[in-house]
């Protein structure tokens, strides 16, 4: 059977401390045909550090993207070679995260100010992966005060001829100096517009939109325009919005998942690893705290799963502890008198 071609419709983005394999597995329960993305990984990391701890994912999260964060062509070749062993469906080279931190090791957004330089080192990922997996681009759309559109034009189009052909691009600037990363992600202002016309100037390239998009008929007024969407810490939070994903937006015909089927193989999931790998249940399941997002009870249902005084009880008793005080805070139905 041909494996289906690449699809970058919707995603899942990168974010650190948060889509770890645990938050992953979680939302593939959820959606089969999104495509996913690791943490970013740092080469470093990856030569000096303990390389499973890092890339080890579980078969049911494919689709599935490596995104690494360097500025050194040899050492992101080597680390796109380890995602290749590893099985990984993509690589991505971070050019957005505006931390000080990542500054400091002279990579993420600061490396849009050196276009040539994110080229080499597209070009040295693209011979590494040898058409095997494709090498993409995370971006923002400028840098601190540089409000063009011929900023970001010109990165995508020196990157694009080293061999890339996927852009993620986060419609907003990145103020390197005064603003944290999660003012970075609300302060400047979003311009849709910058990335709509980089389809249109790139009609031959992918271009997907992050930042901001909030619901699925915003999706689907943004994929009028771009390629495909990229969701963060909206679909981390309200995890329940990307259930109809795979329908609405892929063609799917089977079945709608149901939170308490999702809930029941997360328990599974955190009763098999605590077994295996004695990894504790509270470091799995505040991935699934949105799970009823909106529902009746999900306050008391949130509250059990994050008790740390429970931590010595089972996932299995946990969850029937979470399932009983969010049914008895949840209203009663209105009993309807019947018709004649």
């Amino acid at each position: 059977m041909t494996a289906p071609a690449p699809d970058w419709r919707l995603s899942v983005a990168p974010m650190m401390d948060w889509t770890d394999r645990h938050c992953r597995f979680f939302h593939r329960l959820i959606t089969k045909r999104t495509r996913l993305y690791t943490e970013m990984v740092t080469t470093g990391a990856l030569r000096h550090g303990d390389q499973p701890r890092h890339l080890d994912y579980s078969p049911e999260e494919h689709p599935l993207a490596l995104q690494l964060g360097g500025s050194e062509p040899e050492e992101l070749a080597f680390a796109t070679k380890l995602a290749l062993h590893w099985g990984y469906d993509e690589v991505n080279l971070n050019c957005g995260c505006p931390s000080e931190r990542v500054q400091r090791g002279a990579f993420g957004a600061c490396l849009m100010n050196e276009p040539q330089l994110v080229a080499d080192c597209v070009k040295a990922m693209v011979d590494a992966a040898g058409g095997a997996v494709p090498v993409t681009v995370k971006h923002r759309i400028g840098i601190d005060k540089e409000e063009s559109y011929g900023f970001v034009r010109d990165f995508v189009g020196i990157v694009a001829e080293a061999g890339c052909g996927v852009f993620i691009a986060h419609a907003r600037n990145a103020w390197l100096k005064g603003l944290s990363p999660k003012e970075n992600r609300e302060v400047p202002p979003l311009r849709y517009e910058f990335v709509h016309q980089l389809k249109k100037d790139f009609p031959a390239l992918t271009i997907v939109l992050n930042g901001g998009v909030q619901g699925n008929d915003e999706i689907a007024e943004q994929l009028q325009h771009v390629d495909g969407v990229m969701l963060g810490r909206e679909a981390y939070h309200n995890p329940w919005l990307m259930a109809e994903w795979d329908t609405r937006f892929y063609g799917e015909t089977g079945p709608v998942p149901e939170r308490d089927a999702v809930e029941a193989a997360m328990v599974a999931h955190m009763e098999q690893l605590a077994g295996r790998h004695g990894i504790p249940w509270a470091h799995v399941a505040r991935h699934m705290l949105g799970l009823r997002h909106g529902q009746p009870g999900a306050r008391r249902w949130r509250q059990v799963w994050s008790d740390h005084h429970l931590k010595g009880e089972t996932p299995t008793q946990v969850s029937q502890q979470a399932r009983g005080v969010s049914l008895a805070a949840a209203p009663l139905m209105p009993v309807m008198p019947s018709g004649r």
